[in-house]
């Protein structure tokens, strides 16, 4: 299938398609003409790269792990691939890290809007970004 077929197939764009294939997550082959051709377990495989971008992986994570996504249906850690949940496990602890991290940037802010004049108005602490400046 061509290049339009696959990005009509998935919902991705021919742009993302070709950016998939420049960091090594898709190989289509050439033909003569210089076309791209996929196979049909390309559509599975762009599925799988939208599922683990996602998750939270960058397209360097997903090129060390792409090879051992092999499922047509469902993402899922194969066996035999011990690279694809030890990056996974890497990937999660980042998350995990960078979660804290804001979590504590939320409670900096916190502490500062409890100390902002009230005026009736809780919006700021709640979240609220529409909140109209007081008369």
């Amino acid at each position: 299938m061509r290049i339009g077929d696959l990005a009509h197939e998935t919902g991705v764009s021919r742009r993302l398609l070709r950016y998939y294939e420049e960091q090594g997550l898709l190989r289509p082959t050439r033909l003569d003409n210089g076309y791209r051709e996929y196979a049909e377990a390309d559509v599975a495989m762009v599925r799988h790269i939208r599922a683990m971008l996602a998750a939270g992986l960058s397209t360097a994570v997903i090129g060390t792990v792409v090879h051992c996504v092999r499922d047509k249906d469902e993402l899922r850690v194969p066996p035999g691939c011990p690279t694809f949940i030890g990056e996974l496990r890497r990937e999660r602890a980042r998350i995990t890290e960078t979660i804290s991290q804001l979590e504590g940037s939320r409670r900096i802010l916190d502490a500062v809007l409890d100390t902002a004049p009230r005026n009736g108005d809780t919006s700021l602490r709640n979240g609220d970004t529409s909140r109209k400046p007081a008369p």
